[in-house]
C-alpha cells in the first residue's frame, strides 16, 4: 500500500512538472518580437495626453526617432499598452544629456506617469538613483554599469514578468526589483513620487519616451509580450 501511495505521489509530481514546463514553453512560444518603431514613420506613437503625434520636436531621420533639443514636442507614448513584456532599444545622447523611458504609464497622473529607466550623461549627474539604468529617483543599479559615452550608442532592456522587473544595460543585468516589496515601498516613500497615488503599482499601460529638452536619438525599439507570467 505504501509503495502504491509513493508511486501515485511520484506520478502527480511528474505531471505537475510537465504542466509547468509546458506553460513556460508556451510562454516562450508566444513571446515574438515586434517593432514599436519601424525606422521610417511615426506609426504607433502619439503625444502623451493627446490623440496625435506632435507637430514639432520629434522627427524621423536615418532610421532614428530623434528628439530635437528644446523642440517642445513633449513626451511620446505608444498607442498599444503592455503588461508583461521585454522591451529593447538603442539610444544616444549628447554631453550633459538626460532622458528616459517610462513603463506602467498612466495618463491620469501627469506629474509622475510611470517608472523611469534613466538615460543620462552620468558624469554630470549626482546621486546613484539618477544614474543611467537606475529606477529613476527610487532605486540605484545593483552593479557597476558600463555606459558608453555621449555621442555613442547604448543598448538597453526592460523585462517585466509577474512582479519582477529587470533593467539591463549593454548586455548586463544591472537592477532587479520586486513590485510591492518592502524595499520598493520604502524607496518610493523616500522619493519624489511619495505623494503620487498608485505609483509603484503594476498596471497595463503604454511605453513612454520622455522629453527632457536634451537632444536624444532612439532606434531599434522592439518589444515582446509574455502571455504567461514567469513561475
Amino acid at each position: 500500500m505504501q509503495l502504491q501511495t509513493y508511486q501515485r505521489a511520484v506520478l502527480v509530481l511528474s505531471i505537475t512538472a510537465v504542466c509547468l514546463l509546458g506553460a513556460c514553453a508556451s510562454d516562450r512560444a508566444t513571446a515574438e518580437w515586434k517593432p514599436l518603431f519601424d525606422g521610417k514613420t511615426t506609426t504607433g506613437w502619439r503625444s502623451y495626453g493627446q490623440p496625435d503625434f506632435p507637430k514639432r520636436g520629434w522627427v524621423v531621420e536615418n532610421d532614428c526617432l530623434h528628439l530635437v533639443a528644446g523642440g517642445g514636442g513633449g513626451d511620446l507614448i505608444t498607442v498599444e499598452q503592455f503588461t508583461d513584456f521585454e522591451l529593447e532599444w538603442e539610444w544616444r545622447i549628447t554631453p550633459k544629456g538626460n532622458n528616459g523611458i517610462k513603463y506602467f504609464v498612466t495618463e491620469s497622473r501627469p506629474a509622475s506617469p510611470g517608472h523611469e529607466y534613466q538615460m543620462a550623461d552620468d558624469a554630470t549627474l549626482s546621486g546613484a538613483k539618477h544614474q543611467t539604468a537606475s529606477f529613476y529617483d527610487v532605486l540605484p543599479t545593483q552593479t557597476k554599469t558600463r555606459v558608453h559615452p555621449p555621442g555613442t550608442w547604448n543598448q538597453s532592456r526592460i523585462v517585466v514578468r509577474g512582479q519582477q522587473v529587470q533593467h539591463w544595460l549593454n548586455g548586463e543585468k544591472v537592477l532587479v526589483y520586486e513590485l510591492g516589496s518592502p524595499q520598493v515601498q520604502v524607496a518610493i516613500a523616500n522619493s519624489k513620487f511619495k505623494e503620487a497615488h498608485g505609483f509603484g503599482d503594476k498596471i497595463k499601460g503604454p511605453i513612454l519616451l520622455t522629453d527632457h529638452h536634451r537632444e536624444t536619438w532612439f532606434r531599434n525599439i522592439r518589444i515582446r509580450e509574455f502571455a504567461v507570467s514567469a513561475h
